[in-house]
């Protein structure tokens, strides 16, 4: 436990902003995927633990709260500073959650191609 200010944290702000970057990370490297959600779902399309659990990281992540990542607000994080340029698709200076989408689908097709490309030196 972290002591600050005369109470107990279980963890530090930074600690928790690295798990959850680290989760939305996983979710999209397992295919629990941002990509796969609607940009408006409607009440009869529920969405999966994995889809809630990335939004939420998202907004958690967005601490300014005007619905995108700026380079401030991912600066703690090496991995998704270094990716930053390429989810910047519209290069605004901003990462949306609709580029984070479409990040996605990029980020899992490369490793779907690398562990093919694997499997065929394998062999």
């Amino acid at each position: 436990m972290v002591r600050m200010a005369n109470s107990y944290f279980p963890l530090s702000l930074q600690q928790r902003a690295a798990g959850l970057l680290c989760g939305l990370v996983l979710l999209t490297a397992c295919g629990l995927t941002l990509a796969e959600t609607p940009a408006a779902p409607d009440a009869a399309t529920p969405l999966t633990k994995g889809e809630i659990k990335a939004r939420r990281d998202f907004q958690l992540l967005d601490f300014n709260k005007d619905g995108k990542l700026s380079r401030t607000e991912v600066a703690l994080f090496p991995r998704l500073a270094a990716a930053f340029d390429t989810a910047d698709t519209d290069k605004d200076g901003f990462v949306s959650f609709e580029e984070v989408e479409v990040f996605a689908v990029q980020y899992r097709a490369e490793r779907a191609a690398k562990a093919a490309a694997e499997q065929v030196d394998k062999k």
